[in-house]
């Protein structure tokens, strides 16, 4: 079972579980209003992080999404608060709540291609057999950024998009200096390969690095990273891009090239991102 971290007076958060896919979720603690992110994969998770919660006398005022995927909404009903989402994200949400997600439709999208197995294998381990699966429509709505004031501490939520989801928000608690980044740092995983491209990337990035933080959370990293944690990872996605687009996609040169910069041989985290760059500059 995950438990519960306290970061600061105001900031807390469960850790993801990598099993069954639950991402991070966290809790900003305000003068007047709570502010939750994300809503988690089941309603298991969501009561697991409002029973934690309330341990600490917090309950939720409100929820903002990071983005439509499964495993951050389908907590949703049982969050029962009003929700803050994009307006892409809110479309999506109307998507899925059309969808059946019994073990034959299910196995019908992934055969499809619609559905990622990972996802339908963690989707059947998370809810178990019985999946009566609703979400509500998300509660306000906006187009490319939401400020809010939840007494003593200021909460940005943007629309940043990227590769994993083109509704991808990223929440900067700026009192906190917390950077909530949802998962907008990973790959396009609904697509035959698995892939960034490069041009998005850069803007991501560009519009990441416009905020002061020193907390940076990724949804199904376990921990907050620093810093330097985070420009390290930062770094490698810069160069990965711009030895693709120097060297073509050609995974030996970019390769050779990279661990001669970084002056060590790469690890198997490298190399994926590397190839994540090349799939998608092969697809452009």
């Amino acid at each position: 079972m995950q438990s519960l971290v306290k970061l600061s007076d105001r900031l807390f958060y469960l850790p993801p579980y990598q099993k069954t896919d639950r991402p991070i979720l966290a809790a900003v603690v305000g003068d007047h209003y709570t502010l939750l992110i994300d809503a988690g994969n089941s309603s298991s998770h969501a009561n697991l992080f409002k029973k934690q919660l309330a341990s600490y006398h917090i309950t939720g005022d409100m929820l903002a999404l990071t983005h439509w995927h499964w495993d951050h909404v389908f907590g949703l009903c049982e969050m029962n608060m009003p929700s803050i989402a994009n307006s892409i994200t809110y479309d999506k949400i109307k998507e899925l709540q059309e969808l059946s997600w019994e073990d034959k439709q299910l196995d019908e999208r992934v055969e499809a291609g619609i559905e990622i197995p990972f996802c339908a294998d963690a989707i059947k381990l998370e809810l178990g057999s019985k999946r009566e699966v609703i979400i509500p429509d998300p509660t306000i709505l906006f187009e490319k950024q939401i400020k809010l004031n939840i007494g003593g501490v200021t909460c940005i939520i943007e629309h940043v998009g990227g590769d994993h989801s083109s509704d991808s928000n990223l929440i900067y608690i700026e009192e906190e200096k917390a950077l909530f980044l949802g998962d907008c740092l990973y790959a396009n995983m609904y697509a035959e390969k698995w892939h960034y491209t490069i041009e998005k990337m850069n803007k991501l990035l560009e519009k990441i690095e416009g905020y002061d933080a020193t907390y940076f959370f990724l949804s199904h990293h376990p921990a907050p990273l620093t810093k330097d944690e985070f420009s390290s990872f930062v770094s490698l996605l810069k160069t990965s891009a711009e030895l693709t687009k120097k060297h073509k996609g050609k995974l030996e040169e970019i390769t050779a090239e990279m661990s001669s910069i970084f002056g060590r041989e790469l690890t198997e985290d490298d190399l994926e991102i590397i190839e994540y760059f090349v799939n998608g500059f092969e697809q452009t």
